[in-house]
């Protein structure tokens, strides 16, 4: 029974032409997936409106060959043979009764045009946003009126299509629109440039076109970076979205309001709380009579029901809540507010469009495999004859194999030797800035504390004689990993031998309390050779002893891999201002009493500096001792009364949190539902010659 507090998320907004039927929008973001996937896009934003989403939209869609995106797997519409595939996307989402949007888009100088070929454009002169080695062409008047019309072809391919709100977009410094409303990247004299007015004028007129080709029946949406965190550089929600809004006030349907770049609107958990966005976009409602929706992670209902009557909002958007949790409005209207699995901030979904793949969520392991593998984020096929399973580790494999386990219908027994649930989540969770982490834990503790046939056992150290002996006829070792302390990772393939074991700390030990208890006093050196957040974080945790703190990489930057979670410029910037030295791109070299040598990956020249105490950040190494005695005794288990025995997560792969949720989730899909590990591919159904 829902809440009567929430009836406002509940109401319809009418939109243009259009009426949603609630207040939750799911805003454009990026899948992985797009025009090369089209079924499994299409499959995972029908399951977003089935879990009650009043509006889904597409990613970005890009309109002409000249915005491509390659290696991107973004949406595309460049002509109307792409018309199916989308329209794949609006069917699923009208089966279940909700508006599906869609964001055209011409990159500009973000897109490098490395597929079709294609001189990049741009308002003027200059290189293109990466790295390619190459520049963008000014844009003549002709050129500027064929992408007008380009605009107006695409929006009605989309009308075609079957999408309800159709988007000009000017965001994330990712747009041709927006870079010709940007003073740094327009320097045109002509009525396109100079004054704020014209480099207004073209934004304004895409709108019009819009509104004129597909306004009878189409939504047209406008979404805008209001401000871009650059001060008197880039936009401020103060002067120029102000600007644009006061100017533009009433001519689009909807306005969608975020900041920019897409790092800054995205932002983790470890660097931006629930609502961050709000002090930059509060004041769009006092200035424009149509709707607003906006972001800001949110998995609060009563923050949402608080924006909506402070008149911030009109609808409330969500790109990775909707990810983590794609019935968060179906639960809310059913009154199951703990049932919501909520945003943990890790950004693991932007990692997939940063790595041209479908993306995967810590939280929600369905998301991806909703058509390649038909995983339903709320069901799970039940068994008609219970079994019972023995669980051994309640770390996040272990957790989520119970509580999906449990869910198909089956009895569980979930025995940890610590004294806390979580395993590595809760260790990870008190490192700083990860607190949101927790959630992995939380939400499915709760989920096995509701029922009957789950036993939940802590201080339960298990050896491979008490598995035999209890006769339980499924057991599943989900027993995780420990961080080495030998060396061995990406560069160190081998055990360094050299290493003063005295002296090292692995952040198993760290996150143990032993460096806070470390009484010793020279310099902290924190060796990162596994690239994410790990080293980082650490170095944090480092600098509350006083001491000093030497941060090497073995890759030109630091946490190089958290580019992919948009994280990386502020994890560098922020041990930079905690005065944490920094060196890049060397490895170990030997290590002898209280001196520490490396060398440079690209002139081998040694380096010699003072370390007292070494943090080693390098790889994992599974904790699979049980499986390997049990394994050594296999001709027993039958008479034991086992069938089966099961490694799974970090135990089987160490990997990220991510991961081991979903190989504990696939461990039951595959039990459950007799699926092998396989999945259909969309790539076998293009003609071969």
């Amino acid at each position: 029974m829902r809440d009567p507090k929430y009836d406002i998320l509940f109401e319809p907004v009418k939109i243009g032409p259009v009426q949603t039927r609630n207040r939750f929008y799911q805003v454009p973001h990026c899948s992985g997936m797009g025009y090369r996937y089209p079924n499994a896009e299409a499959r995972m934003r029908g399951i977003k409106a089935e879990g009650g989403w009043g509006v889904v939209s597409t990613q970005e869609t890009e309109i002409h060959p000249s915005s491509d995106l390659s290696a991107a797997n973004e949406g595309r519409l460049w002509d109307d043979s792409d018309i199916p595939n989308l329209k794949l996307m609006s069917d699923a989402v009208h089966a279940h009764g909700s508006l599906a949007a869609i964001q055209l888009v011409h990159g500009g100088i973000n897109a490098p045009n490395r597929y079709s070929r294609l001189a990049p454009i741009s308002p003027s002169n200059g290189v293109v946003s990466n790295d390619d080695p190459y520049q963008a062409r000014e844009m003549d008047k002709a050129d500027i009126a064929t992408f007008r019309q380009w605009h107006v072809d695409a929006a009605k391919r989309a009308k075609k299509a079957g999408f309800d709100i159709i988007y000009v977009y000017a965001g994330h410094d990712m747009t041709l629109l927006q870079h010709f409303l940007l003073a740094r990247h327009n320097h045109r004299s002509d009525e396109y440039g100079g004054s704020f007015e014209n480099r207004l004028r073209l934004f304004r007129e895409v709108i019009e076109d819009t509104k004129e080709a597909v306004g009878d029946t189409c939504a047209i949406a406008v979404r805008l970076a209001v401000d871009e965190l650059m001060g008197s550089d880039g936009f401020r929600c103060e002067v120029e979205g102000k600007d644009i809004i006061e100017a533009l006030a009433d001519e689009p349907d909807l306005w969608d309001v975020n900041i920019s770049d897409w790092s800054n609107d995205s932002q983790t958990s470890r660097f931006a709380k629930e609502g961050y966005q709000e002090p930059y976009t509060a004041f769009v409602k006092s200035i424009t009579t149509k709707p607003v929706v906006g972001v800001g992670r949110y998995t609060s209902p009563d923050k949402m029901v608080e924006l909506i009557n402070k008149n911030h909002l009109d609808l409330i958007g969500a790109a990775r809540p909707s990810i983590a949790d794609p019935f968060l409005p179906l639960k809310i209207s059913e009154g199951r507010l703990e049932d919501i699995r909520e945003c943990i901030g890790c950004n693991i979904c932007v990692s997939g469009d940063n790595t041209n793949s479908p993306m995967r969520c810590t939280q929600n392991p369905t998301v991806g495999e909703e058509w390649r593998r038909n995983w339903h984020p709320e069901r799970i096929q039940k068994v008609r004859i219970p079994k019972k399973y023995l669980i051994v580790g309640g770390g996040p494999s272990g957790l989520e194999a119970a509580s999906s386990l449990i869910k198909s219908g089956n009895d569980v027994i979930l025995a940890d030797a610590s004294d806390y649930w979580g395993g590595r989540v809760t260790l990870e969770s008190k490192l700083p800035g990860l607190a949101e982490w927790s959630r992995v834990r939380d939400w499915r503790i709760w989920q096995l504390q509701q029922v009957p046939n789950a036993e939940l056992y802590l201080k339960s150290k298990l050896t491979s004689e008490d598995l035999l002996s209890y006769g339980v006829e499924n057991i599943v070792l989900a027993t995780g990993a420990s961080w080495r302390a030998d060396g061995v990772g990406r560069i160190h393939r081998a055990p360094l031998k050299y290493l003063n074991s005295n002296r090292i700390l692995t952040p198993d030990d760290v996150m143990a309390g032993k460096l806070l208890d470390d009484m010793s006093k020279g310099p902290i050196v924190i060796f990162d050779d596994d690239r994410f957040y790990m080293g980082s974080v650490l170095a944090e945790v480092a600098v509350k002893t006083g001491r000093k703190v030497v941060f090497i990489s073995s890759t030109p930057t630091v946490s190089a891999w958290s580019e992919n979670t948009l994280e990386q410029s502020r994890i560098q910037s922020k041990l930079m201002n905690l005065n944490i030295e920094i060196i890049t791109s060397h490895k170990l070299c030997n290590h002898q009493d209280k001196q520490l040598s490396i060398s440079c990956l690209f002139t081998e020249k040694i380096l010699q500096i003072e370390c007292e105490t070494l943090i080693l950040v390098t790889s994992r190494i599974p904790n699979d001792i049980l499986w390997r005695e049990l394994s050594t005794k296999k001709d027993t288990w039958k008479d034991m009364g086992i069938e089966t025995v099961t490694r799974i997560g970090d135990c089987l792969q160490p990997g990220l949190i991510a991961m081991a949720v979903q190989s504990g989730h696939k461990f039951v899909r595959a039990v459950e539902e007799q699926q092998e590990d396989l999945f259909k591919r969309e790539d076998q159904n293009y003609p071969r010659n």
